[in-house]
């Protein structure tokens, strides 16, 4: 099983702790990459609408955002971390989601997405693990990402040497608990009928969209037919 986790800061806090607990549970070492935002990742989408409009490939941070693009593309699992950040996620996380906004189901999913399965996680001192969580899962649903995970902890800390020993145990009990459903269900993840009647949606308005790329995209694939990208 391959796992990339996404981190929404450069330093290796409570958040990531936690992510990367979640991925130790899941896999080896070795089939653990790991990115950090801002470090691997920092720009702001410009509003171009290239990459709507024209191809991901026209995006002026195209070649930066690439090399991120074939590790989600690779990965069973995704796993995006960000500490709260008034009530939301770091600005940084919020940067790289919006460059994913092609690969929303309403525009250019990739069938990939629908076998994979996704972790949110969120930590704060206080309040607003919730919104976090929300911001990040909202991306996966849109992904097509058919399971979602969140584990959200108010750590009552500033750092992962200050959480409790009782708050530790906590979280190392949810983290099995979602690495157990997530192993049963590798290579066989189901499709909800959220998931599904969204894309029900969609495909009815890409037979006669109004995006030429949009269109053209989803009737190659067959997907404004019968043909789903999860059978």
């Amino acid at each position: 099983m391959k796992v990339l986790i996404i981190s929404g800061t450069n330093h290796k806090g409570s958040t990531y702790s936690i992510g990367r607990i979640v991925a130790e549970k899941l896999t080896e070492a070795e089939n653990i990459s790991e990115v950090f935002l801002p470090r691997d990742f920092d720009e702001f989408c410009c509003g171009c609408t290239n990459c709507f409009a024209k191809s991901d490939d026209k995006c002026p941070h195209y070649a930066k955002l690439r090399p991120i693009t074939e590790l989600i593309d690779a990965a069973d699992v995704i796993i995006l971390t960000s500490p709260v950040y008034v009530y939301h996620c770091t600005g940084q996380m919020k940067a790289l989601l919006d460059h994913y906004g092609w690969r929303w189901m309403s525009h250019r999913p990739d069938e990939r997405m629908f076998s994979k399965q996704a972790v949110v996680v969120a930590t704060a001192a206080g309040a607003g693990v919730k919104s976090t969580m929300k911001d990040m899962a909202d991306s996966c649903f849109f992904w097509g990402i058919p399971q979602t995970y969140k584990l959200g902890k108010a750590v009552r800390a500033v750092d992962w040497n200050s959480v409790s020993p009782k708050m530790k145990d906590s979280i190392n009990i949810k983290a099995d608990s979602i690495a157990k459903k997530i192993q049963k269900r590798q290579g066989k993840v189901p499709v909800g009928i959220k998931t599904r009647a969204f894309f029900k949606i969609m495909s009815l308005i890409q037979r006669n969209g109004w995006n030429k790329a949009d269109m053209e995209y989803w009737k190659e694939k067959g997907w404004t037919g019968s043909k789903r990208p999860w059978k």
